[in-house]
């Protein structure tokens, strides 16, 4: 009787252990989701700015027309991703096209010296100081998250239930440009 009562015991423990698993594995994914909302915000407020941004450079940049269509076309794929995955992908083109666009401005003094585009290359600054904070706290929630059902005994639970590796939000091509030293010329 003994026996069979301790059996129970160590089942029942067992049964509590892995449901302690499963559902620290599910809090972990939805902190990377509600992560990711925090990212959404900041992106609809860029989304909302760069309209505004290319109308003021267009009336300077006349002839900068294929960098507007990128920013406007990427703005436009990043406003229809749908997944996680696809908003870090048309994110990263976009912010290429308006770091593409900052270079462009630099020969339009008088662009440079208008108010309205003064604030509105504040407002985009303050954005993306913002997307930075935010995208390295989704990237903690997501990293905690891979570790957590990466590591062993959970890894198991997290394969039995379908759980699988999620992926940063990476700057891409804009890693690649920050990691490589500045060329520095003086002819």
């Amino acid at each position: 009787m003994i026996w069979f009562i301790s059996v129970v015991a160590f089942l029942v423990l067992m049964i509590f252990w892995l449901i302690g698993i499963y559902n620290s594995l599910v809090r972990l994914r939805n902190t990377r989701q509600n992560a990711f909302a925090d990212i959404d915000v900041q992106l609809k407020q860029r989304h909302d700015l760069v309209p505004q941004l290319v109308e003021t450079v267009k009336g300077y940049a006349t002839h900068e027309k294929e960098l507007l269509l990128k920013i406007t076309q990427a703005r436009s794929a990043a406003m229809g991703a749908t997944t996680i995955e696809e908003k870090i992908k048309t994110e990263t083109q976009l912010s290429s096209a308006l770091a593409g666009l900052k270079v462009s401005v630099e020969a339009y003094p008088d662009l440079k010296a208008n108010q309205n585009f003064l604030q509105l290359q504040e407002e985009l600054s303050d954005i993306e100081n913002k997307l930075a904070a935010v995208r390295r706290y989704f990237n903690a929630a997501t990293t905690e998250y891979n570790t957590g059902m990466e590591t062993f005994p959970s890894n198991l639970i997290a394969n039995s239930f379908g759980f699988h590796r999620e992926t940063l939000f990476d700057l891409g091509q804009e890693r690649v440009n920050l990691e490589e030293p500045p060329t520095i010329s003086f002819s």
